[in-house]
């Protein structure tokens, strides 16, 4: 049996949880999510806890038992406590400003770069050069997190763009003369 796949997911106060069908739904204090299991994966509610079964023992249904306890412990954590990734941009006039949904970016452009946050996503900006990121949906998370950072990647000579806080870029050496 998968060891990850076999611990059961506690479930916090303040969170609520439906099976319907074959789907699961997740609700607490930072929003809801929803997510149907793979085919031959069961999920039921015993004790407070959740716990994920397969049916058969093949390959990928041990790979799938183990993925379907994960997604679920994420929705879990993401609607109780959330999700957040933290950019930080480096770079001459480089900066960026929150205006309702959108967030604009000066990033060495002759115009500036609007990205529109999709909906369950929150961003902030802290002194011009700091984007949070932040959202119940990890995936989601991280996945506006990397196409925010692939608008103006970090380049490995001056470091100047869009990295991850805690990022290190690897820095060469440029060109020198005779």
């Amino acid at each position: 049996m998968s060891r990850v796949g076999k611990k059961p997911i506690t479930i916090p106060t303040g969170v609520q949880v439906k099976i319907e069908g074959a789907g699961v739904r997740v609700k607490g204090p930072k929003g809801e999510l929803a997510r149907s299991p793979e085919t031959g994966i069961g999920v039921k509610i015993e004790n407070g806890q959740i716990v994920v079964s397969r049916q058969s023992d093949d390959r990928i249904q041990r790979a799938k038992h183990g993925l379907v306890r994960s997604d679920l412990n994420n929705m879990i954590i993401g609607v109780s406590q959330g999700y957040q990734k933290t950019l930080e941009i480096s770079g001459v006039g480089f900066r960026a400003q929150v205006q309702g949904r959108n967030l604009t970016l000066a990033l060495g452009y002759s115009h500036p770069t609007v990205f529109v946050l999709p909906t369950g996503i929150e961003a902030s900006v802290d002194k011009q050069t700091v984007v949070t990121i932040k959202g119940a949906d990890k995936y989601r998370v991280g996945q506006v997190a990397a196409e925010i950072r692939g608008l103006k990647l970090p380049e490995p000579y001056k470091g100047k763009g869009i990295k991850y806080a805690g990022e290190v870029i690897e820095r060469k050496e440029g060109k020198t003369s005779k």
